[in-house]
């Protein structure tokens, strides 16, 4: 009961003290890790000692970071990997499953959910990832939420926690890929109003879509529904969010604790 993660970013950290209350030994790279990803013997060292590793690493590059690094000394334990639904690409708001094409934009992560896939992981594939200090209702707080008047523009979300239980579930479970997503996906206006509604506040003003970022008019160009009854079947993972009001209304509710750490920096970035 070992685990290693690679990449202690936002969801991670959440999978991290999960895995500790439980009684497991962590270690990690990142930000707020106990190891520097660069750090080659350390890490070494500490994948000979770990039962389970995790990588939440994102490609870099259009390359791994991890697999190119310490790829040659990961086999024979069992390996988890944070992928994105965004390996589905556009589906024109249809409904996808395990089975979709892997047809995403991002030819990094494509290529590096395929690479995890062929070592044997289970890969974990994650929409939009809300909770704790990092929600629509914080946004909405900060002034910095908009609306695009795009309603039937869809896509699916996740509670954080739900993906720490998720990976949990995944422990015992074969490998393969896996979405973790809720059973409500839904346009970004109807989540901003249901927080700005939670709030007592107004909600901000609909953007028009030529105004914002590159990387956001591409978000918003591709529309999706995320199926999760394979994780359900196969997994028994279902999730304890299972909309965004039923989340929100917990964020809302319940402070999360802070991480922290005294641990070196790590050379490749967290991703989740």
């Amino acid at each position: 009961m070992h685990l290693l993660i690679f990449g202690l970013g936002y969801a991670a950290s959440a999978i991290a003290r999960q895995f500790a209350a439980a009684g497991w030994t962590i270690e990690s790279t990142g930000r707020a890790g106990t190891l520097a990803f660069d750090d080659d013997a350390a890490v070494r060292a500490a994948v000979g000692r770990a039962s389970n590793i995790l990588s939440s690493v994102p490609p870099a590059d259009d390359r791994d970071p991890v697999l190119d690094r310490y790829g040659d000394v990961l086999g024979g334990r069992w390996l988890g990997y944070l992928s994105s639904t965004g390996v589905y690409g556009d589906a024109g708001g249809a409904w996808v499953d395990e089975t979709a094409p892997i047809r995403g934009r991002r030819a990094g992560r494509n290529a590096a959910d395929a690479a995890w896939l062929a070592r044997g992981a289970r890969v974990l594939r994650l929409p939009g990832i809300y909770g704790h200090g990092r929600s629509p209702l914080d946004r909405v707080a900060a002034g910095t939420a908009h609306r695009t008047g795009l309603r039937d523009q869809v896509f699916s979300r996740v509670h954080v926690d739900d993906i720490a239980h998720g990976v949990a579930a995944a422990i015992d479970g074969p490998a393969g890929a896996f979405n973790l997503a809720d059973d409500l996906p839904a346009s970004q206006d109807d989540v901003v109003d249901y927080a700005a509604a939670l709030l007592g506040v107004p909600p901000p003003p609909i953007v028009a879509l030529d105004t914002l970022s590159p990387a956001a008019q591409a978000f918003y160009g591709e529309n999706r529904r995320v199926s999760n009854r394979k994780a359900a079947r196969v997994l028994g993972w279902r999730p304890r969010y299972p909309d965004y009001r039923f989340g929100l209304r917990a964020v809302s509710a319940v402070t999360s604790p802070p991480i922290t750490s005294s641990a070196p920096a790590a050379a490749s970035g967290d991703q989740r």
